[in-house]
């Protein structure tokens, strides 16, 4: 059995440890970012290579939502090499169009929080505590009203993912017919080209195709 003191040294080596911990967990969020309207087929790899051109990464957690029946643009933090290569990857994103994994629409970026992360330590100290509420109890109705109001928040929340999805399929749609026309626009040119019509056009204006 321990000592009084064994158990106090014991107790002073796990708040050490714990601090430590929690100032490394600390320094890790100050080189993350937050990215999403990720599409849901974008891998590591992808993510590594689109911001090899201002940062390194090195380490990517995809934050995924179980709660809903819809396969939606996915969220990630990404551990970059130290806080302004963090900073300046935040900054790149928002001040210009950046598409990962051909999302009809930019990605958007952020400086990572503490309570993004699913693996984050427990303040050195802390305790958590855990009581079965009962009717009657004094805090019951406040857990009640706590449990409607996460109902309604689930509901609004599924009535705004239909209406995101919604604009991401017309924003595609749109997409895709810019594509089309500037398709069909370069098809034409290379057609004209192919078979001497832009040199017949040419020798009619009299223009010199070649003309530096």
């Amino acid at each position: 059995m321990a000592t009084p003191d064994e158990h106090a040294d014991a107790e002073g080596l796990m708040g050490e440890h714990a601090e430590k911990e929690h100032a490394d967990f600390k320094a890790r969020v100050k080189r993350t970012i937050y990215i999403d309207h990720l599409s849901p087929v974008v891998s590591r790899q992808v993510i590594r290579a689109a911001l090899s051109q201002c940062a390194n990464v090195v380490s990517v957690e995809f934050i995924e939502n179980y709660t809903i029946p819809y396969d939606i643009p996915a969220a990630a933090l990404v551990e970059l090499d130290d806080e302004s290569q963090a900073k300046s990857a935040v900054d790149l994103m928002r001040d210009f169009p950046f598409i990962i994994g051909g999302m009809p629409r930019p990605v958007r970026a952020s400086l990572a929080r503490p309570e993004m992360f699913a693996d984050r330590p427990s303040l050195p100290g802390s305790k958590m505590e855990f009581l079965w509420l009962k009717q009657g109890d004094p805090e019951y109705d406040g857990m009640s009203k706590l449990k409607s109001l996460a109902k309604r928040q689930e509901a609004e929340n599924m009535a705004l993912i239909k209406s995101i999805l919604e604009e991401e399929k017309e924003l595609a749609a749109q997409q895709q017919i810019m594509l089309d026309a500037n398709y069909y626009k370069y098809d034409l040119l290379e057609s004209i080209v192919q078979n001497g019509t832009i040199k017949n056009l040419a020798g009619h204006y009299r223009v010199n195709l070649f003309d530096s």
